[in-house]
């Protein structure tokens, strides 16, 4: 099975350290203790991307996405020296979306005046909450004033800006989730992505759940609600947890959905990459202290994998299928080098559930489907 053409290449770059561990984070952040070793950490970076390039096979990057932990602890100077040294190593497409994410307790107006004029063309803020008392159960290290003037600074540097909500929230009922809402929008950030609470494992929430949680019944009810502000507002949901205003839509984010592909640098970062006749993921060694030890030797990669034939459709459906909008059938058997064939059983019986339209050659989830996302996944499990 081979793909007609190799679909297009993003850039990840995890930087791991964050002030404070959140009691509710499953990712691969670690509380920064003593000095921030950024020097070090971009070298490692730029020696890692080196690696990886030859697996680009001449594809010029679409976006790049700084991400964490807490990208806005390093310095725009490091930021910078970290941009400029992959263009270095890699063509940048003109007009390319470079993301970077910032939290409100290390916002400065210096610094995002820095991250602007190293080419940084998109921020996104985890505010999660306008409202301090909720900041407080969740852990952050930022107050609701903070979270304000992150948004405001965010929003004097860059035109295009993300901010990050979470709802169901301990204590939280209809109204203050709302109110959340809209003091997002009354800040004029063009794209919020909208997060439920869930207890992970691995986590202090996982372990020992906040007192106060919203029931499932009135975690729906504030979901709905939040949903409906968001689109009375204009915003367009164009993924399961992402409203955007027109032309505002994370294009980095769109590649995954879309099953395109992407290099990945830094502690614990993942990439997928499509040869002709084959398709790799992998997945780099989490720790910090061991990337650094890895990175100039070229070592980082702990585990590569090729994605089997009958995994692909899940795989491209399991992206595919978050999209309200869906994608145009032909679109799989480009990423994945599969008919469309292979997923016809799933298909017509998720029809049959009302879980998926399909007409003019497009194939998109209902909203019955966005709500039960996890059970129509499951109809494409390549043993199901």
């Amino acid at each position: 099975m081979r793909l007609p053409h190799l679909p297009p290449l993003s850039l990840y770059v995890h930087l791991p350290w964050c002030l404070r561990k959140c009691p509710y984070c499953d990712f691969n952040s670690h509380e920064l203790r003593g000095d921030l070793p950024e020097t070090a950490y971009v070298d490692a970076l730029l020696a890692d991307l080196a690696s990886a390039v030859p697996a680009a096979q001449g594809r010029a990057l679409q976006s790049v996405f700084i991400g964490g932990g807490t990208p806005s602890l390093f310095s725009a100077g490091a930021i910078a020296r970290l941009l400029a040294g992959i263009r270095a190593r890699i063509d940048i497409a003109p007009g390319a979306e470079i993301t970077l994410e910032a939290n409100p307790g290390a916002a400065e107006a210096e610094r995002f005046a820095g991250y602007r004029a190293a080419g940084v063309t998109r921020l996104s803020v985890g505010v999660q909450s306008f409202d301090g008392a909720r900041l407080r159960v969740l852990g952050r290290v930022h107050d609701e004033h903070e979270a304000r003037r992150a948004a405001a600074l965010a929003l004097g540097h860059f035109e295009r800006v993300n901010l990050d909500l979470m709802y169901a929230l301990p204590g939280q009922d209809q109204a203050l989730a709302v109110a959340d809402v809209r003091a997002a929008l009354a800040t004029g950030a063009g794209h919020l992505s909208c997060y439920q609470l869930t207890l992970e494992p691995n986590t202090v929430f996982g372990a020992r759940p906040p007192a106060g949680l919203p029931g499932d019944d009135a975690a729906a009810a504030i979901e709905a609600a939040v949903h409906a502000e968001l689109a009375a507002a204009g915003l367009r949901r164009y993924e399961v947890s992402a409203w955007s205003r027109p032309g505002e839509e994370c294009r980095h984010n769109l590649n995954y959905w879309w099953f395109g592909d992407y290099l990945g640098i830094g502690a614990g970062a993942h990439a997928k990459i499509s040869c002709a006749d084959r398709i790799v993921r992998e997945v780099r060694t989490r720790a910090p202290a061991d990337y650094l030890r890895r990175a100039q030797a070229g070592e980082t990669v702990t585990e590569r994998r090729e994605i089997a034939a009958a995994e692909r459709v899940f795989e491209f459906l399991m992206n595919a299928l978050r999209l309200p909008g869906g994608f145009p059938e032909k679109l799989l058997a480009e990423r994945t080098g599969v008919t469309l064939a292979a997923a016809e059983p799933g298909l017509s019986t998720a029809i049959d559930r009302g879980l998926i339209e399909r007409r003019a050659g497009e194939i998109r989830p209902t909203s019955l489907g966005l709500r039960f996302l996890n059970d129509l996944l499951a109809l494409f499990l390549p043993d199901a």
